[in-house]
């Protein structure tokens, strides 16, 4: 998992959570209990809460390496 960027992890972390609250909601009976409905759901809730991890923890590591003094 090191050779992942820190965004990356934090993304990968954050989907493995969306994907764990999906199953909490699959076993609640939130979806239909169909393979296919599984799928997307497993797929939308780890993948969005990948993207918006990673969109927020790229943006801290750009505007952290911005602030940084450079040499001239």
């Amino acid at each position: 998992m090191k050779q992942f960027s820190l965004p990356v992890r934090i993304g990968l972390v954050s989907a493995l959570a969306g994907i764990i609250l999906v199953i909490v909601g699959i076993f609640r009976g939130a979806v239909p209990a169909q393979p296919l409905n599984i799928l997307v759901a497993l797929l939308l809730g780890g993948g969005f809460w990948f993207l918006v991890a990673w969109a927020v923890a790229s943006a801290a590591v750009d505007v952290e390496n911005d602030g940084q003094d450079k040499p001239t």
